[in-house]
């Protein structure tokens, strides 16, 4: 194995979240609802990535990670700790290259494969409710990648729903 591209592993520790800052030039941004679905992937599947720090422990890739790790639950469940690995590099230009190759790689989801994920957790019976949070998607979203006619979805979403509330009318006091 080539020591170069294992050498970060080697680095794998568990740091107090204060102790690290942003770098200046993330272009990455990320909405309040990513955010969300961010903390809740952490919460189903653990901590799977660890934040890339500078030996100055500026931050190169894991920006968000680093931002959801100081908000409740997540500060306190992690004890204000995170994981970082610590890499080297020798030129500025490198650090930013690790920020914006880091999130490219990352990519983007395409329709065909996502509706062949929505049908099958479906068809598992998992509730739109259930999909909805835990891939943080909107339950317009879910219908419009699922195979289901408009009041086929519909009776799914009120599936369990024994009555509604009446209608009030409410006046300024």
């Amino acid at each position: 194995m080539d020591n170069k591209l294992s050498a970060p592993l080697s680095t794998l520790q568990w740091v107090n979240r204060d102790s690290l800052k942003p770098n200046d030039y993330n272009p990455n941004k990320v909405s309040k609802e990513n955010l969300k679905l961010l903390i809740q992937s952490i919460l189903t599947n653990g901590w799977t990535l660890p934040i890339v720090v500078r030996p100055d422990m500026t931050i190169i890739d894991g920006f968000h990670r680093w931002t959801v790790a100081g908000m409740e639950p997540l500060r306190s469940k992690l004890d204000g700790k995170v994981p970082v690995v610590v890499v080297k590099h020798k030129e500025h230009s490198e650090d930013i290259y690790g920020t914006v190759t880091h999130n490219r790689a990352r990519g983007t989801h395409l329709l065909e494969p996502m509706k062949k994920i929505i049908k099958e957790l479906m068809d598992d019976g998992k509730t739109v409710e259930e999909i909805s949070k835990q891939l943080g998607m909107r339950p317009e979203e879910i219908f419009r990648l699922s195979d289901f006619s408009k009041e086929d979805f519909l009776k799914m979403m009120t599936k369990g729903v024994t009555g509604y509330s009446k209608a009030e009318f409410i006046t300024k006091i």
